[in-house]
């Protein structure tokens, strides 16, 4: 599914982590360590939205670095930030993801954003929603063309109780067959999801 192969970091003269080497398959992976430990520059890294300094990164077998995007497209990434499009709406970034990826906004993931309490916000503008209504947006893009990969950064900061509870379990059913690769401060969601909790130093 995922492998990370001597992946460095570095800001300035300071390294966040260097060597970093492991094979990941199905399942839910919960990064749950204190803050400046590198999560978040992993899974930019990972999603290929950060520059790393060194290693090399392979989503489902294709390397992001050579093809990027045949690996792209068996990823889908939740930012932490998820305001980059503020103009945008809700309906509009699902419809832009399902095109890059040659599929449709078919029911099934419309059925995803009513479980998570997204259906009545889809047609607001990003500036319009609160952080969690923004979130279930990206969540739900998430579902769309069957990633083999699923990267999330505090995928449950700012969901309602509902909302969390409908990401647990589809993160759970997510985890059968892709993985699921996220940091977390939220202990209900890892044991919820049945997720193995693993430190960035032990990926070496």
């Amino acid at each position: 599914m995922l492998r990370i192969d001597q992946l460095t970091k570095r800001y300035g003269d300071h390294a966040v982590f260097q060597g970093l080497t492991h094979t990941f398959g199905p399942g839910c992976v919960a990064l749950c360590e204190e803050e400046s430990t590198g999560k978040s520059s992993l899974l930019g890294i990972v999603a290929g939205v950060l520059a790393a300094d060194g290693g090399e990164v392979w989503i489902d077998g294709h390397s992001l670095a050579r093809s990027p995007r045949q690996a792209r497209a068996r990823l889908a990434y939740v930012p932490d930030n998820c305001l980059a499009l503020p103009q945008q709406s809700g309906r509009g970034l699902l419809e832009q993801v399902a095109a890059e990826k040659g599929v449709k906004l078919d029911a099934a993931v419309l059925d995803l954003a009513d479980r998570l309490g997204l259906a009545p916000h889809l047609d607001k503008r990003f500036e319009q929603m609160s952080t969690g209504t923004r979130r279930k947006v990206y969540l739900t893009a998430a579902a769309l063309g069957d990633p083999a990969v699923v990267v999330a950064d505090g995928p449950s900061n700012g969901l309602d109780t509902p909302a969390r509870r409908a990401l647990a379990e589809l993160f759970m059913a997510w985890g059968r067959d892709r993985l699921v690769l996220f940091a977390s401060h939220d202990p209900e969601l890892v044991q919820a999801c049945g997720a193995t909790v693993m430190d960035i130093a032990a990926l070496r």
